[in-house]
């Protein structure tokens, strides 16, 4: 079952940016772990296999009645220090249960005055949420079970939002263009490794994009710089499919809000989450 958690944070003082990047949110999250299972935390830590989690850039909460955006990007990159007593927000999704069980000790047991340390700065976590919040989209949880029950066989319109750079390994070398084999092919694999619910003969060459809004962002706070993709884009099912392959599809476009899509995952990039058909704004 996929949990999308998103933790409220305030610090306690100042976030330098050095300090906000995709090593140190990974780091922090090794540390919740660590917490209630230092075993775990130290697999993780050295383990080269794809990880069953993916984490957020830190994000400032916004002022949802000052601030309206019809642009869904988060930010990912910072370049001045945020001050201490400033609310933040922390995405962290989590692809199987086993993690979540081992995690949810922590969660009930929330102490808001306990210190959790990003860099140099003490954070505290005032509370997390875990179930679909009206002015906040990255929270929810659904099982895959669910997520294939409830996802529509006559939909053939699947629009989506790269809120965070994203890029594709391809050989040795980097494309940063969202292009169908890339995006679903990156969904169809995670799904496949901890659905339990195996997607075969999907037809992504049906797949056509009809629209996009996309932009290259580069970042530089990583060890080499990292060039990824940011923006909306939609694509179309065409052709005569079957009922159960644009089921399948629609499945794996709903799942991107847990999964995301190509490389750094855990570290902040390829963020991506299914829009509806109307306009959205949020905070």
């Amino acid at each position: 079952m996929p949990h999308s958690l998103v933790l409220n944070l305030i610090p306690q003082s100042p976030i330098y940016p050095e300090f906000l990047t995709g090593r140190h949110y990974h780091a922090l999250f090794l540390t919740l772990i660590s917490s209630v299972d230092k075993n775990l935390g130290d697999y993780l830590h050295a383990s080269n296999a794809e990880k069953p989690f993916t984490l957020s850039p830190l994000q400032v909460t916004r002022n949802h009645k000052s601030h309206q955006q019809k642009n869904h990007s988060l930010q990912f990159s910072h370049q001045r220090p945020i001050s201490p007593g400033t609310p933040c927000w922390w995405r962290i999704s989590l692809l199987d249960d086993t993690l979540f069980s081992k995690l949810t000790p922590l969660w009930l047991n929330l102490n808001p005055e306990h210190p959790w340390h990003l860099g140099s700065a003490d954070l505290y976590i005032t509370s997390i949420f875990g179930t679909p919040q009206s002015t906040q989209p990255w929270a929810n949880a659904c099982s895959y079970t669910q997520l294939y029950e409830q996802a529509s066989q006559g939909d053939r319109t699947l629009n989506l939002t790269l809120a965070t750079p994203v890029a594709f390994r391809q050989g040795g070398y980097d494309t940063v263009l969202p292009n169908r084999e890339c995006v679903f092919n990156s969904l169809l694999s995670r799904w496949n490794k901890y659905s339990g619910i195996e997607f075969s003969n999907i037809p992504i060459e049906s797949i056509y994009p009809s629209f996009c809004n996309i932009h290259t962002e580069v970042i530089r706070n990583y060890d080499t710089k990292f060039v990824g993709c940011v923006g909306e884009i939609s694509y179309r099912i065409l052709g005569d499919i079957e009922p159960i392959a644009i089921k399948q599809i629609n499945a794996l476009a709903d799942f991107a809000l847990y999964a995301g899509v190509g490389r750094k995952t855990t570290m902040g990039m390829g963020m991506t989450r299914r829009l509806s058909s109307n306009v959205e704004n949020y905070e």
